[in-house]
Formats: structure tokens, sequence, C-alpha cells
């Protein structure tokens, strides 16, 4: 069996000053961003897995435990994760550089949980995150830049998020990739067609 490429453009944006940040309105109900201090694979896999199971993210599937723990143990990096009622809903990874750059690595909802103002909520949280890392990491120096990447296997809404968010496109690149069936969070998690 052949594999087929597909091509895939890459949106790369930025914000260059905390006063870049357009806060979302914070949506209805009980809803709680909480950092996740204690590294663990499991749950870190489970949220990859969860969020970017319907639209492909398959880079860190293949990751050993030690991996995962590798990441999550790196100084700058934290993971905070959005709760409805007690729910895990998303998560936004922040990836800091020695440089004073933060790198939104990875952001997402849920499928069941997105279209319901949470995801503009919690990227407004961590952009907020990534501009005073510096105050939770004396030894750091502060964050002089935030970027993230989108692609076009992304969510159909995140470029309009995360440039409602005051993010500013600063780069953009079209290429081939092989073609990857999307892994769901477990095997016959989407319903057949």
């Amino acid at each position: 069996m052949s594999s087929s490429n597909v091509t895939v453009t890459t949106w790369y944006l930025e914000q260059t000053s905390p006063d870049d940040l357009r806060p979302a309105v914070p949506p209805a109900g009980d809803v709680r961003i909480v950092r996740a201090e204690v590294p663990s694979p499991e749950f870190s896999r489970f949220l990859y897995a969860s969020v970017g199971g319907d639209i492909k993210w398959v880079d860190r599937l293949g990751w050993t435990y030690a991996q995962w723990q590798e990441q999550l143990a790196r100084p700058g990096a934290e993971t905070w994760v959005a709760y409805d009622r007690g729910t895990p809903a998303g998560f936004v990874e922040l990836d800091a550089h020695d440089d004073g750059v933060v790198e939104i690595a990875y952001f997402g909802l849920i499928p069941a949980f997105r279209g319901r103002r949470i995801g503009g909520h919690l990227l407004s949280y961590g952009i907020a995150r990534a501009w005073d890392l510096a105050e939770r990491l004396p030894e750091r120096m502060p964050t002089k830049r935030v970027w993230v990447h989108t692609c076009s296997r992304d969510g159909e809404h995140a470029m309009a998020n995360y440039e409602r968010r005051g993010l500013r496109l600063f780069r953009t690149e079209t290429g081939e990739e092989p073609e990857v069936a999307a892994p769901g969070p477990w095997p016959g998690a989407f319903p057949s067609a």
C-alpha cells in the first residue's frame, strides 16, 4: 500500500509585548484553569491524544515514558489545563527557551468542549502565563516574545482564535507531508462514516 502526501500550510504567529494580548471573555459556568505542576507522562499523553486525535497530532504518539518525562521536567515547560466542572477540557503547553522566548508548543480542546468559548479563554490565559513565566522562574530572563505555529490540519477556528488574541502572522510555509489517519484518543473513537 503506498502512502500519499497532502499539502499543508503552516502559519507562525507572535506577540512581542504583553500589551499585545487581547483576552477573551471568560466562558459561563464553572471553568477553571490549573497548572499541572507534577510532571505526569500519563496525564500529558492523555491530553495530547484526546485533543489532537481528530486533527492528526501524531508526532508524540510514539514517545516513550522517558521522553515524556524529559519534556515535562524541562525548566520552563508548563502545562495549563482547562477544567469544565472538574472534567479536563483542554490544555496549553508552554516551552520556554533560554533567550526570553516562550513557545506555545501545544494548545487545544477535547472535541466535546469545542465551540463553548473555552478555547479563547484558555488561550488568553496561556499567553498571559507565557508573559509572566519569569515570575515563577526567577532564574529566567523576562519573556520578550511569545510565538505559536498552527497549520491547515488544525481545527478550523485555530487561526482566527490566535489572531483575536493579538498574535500576528510573521511567516507562512507550505509543504508536502505524508497523509495520516486521525488516530483518535483510542482505536475506534470516531464513528464510521
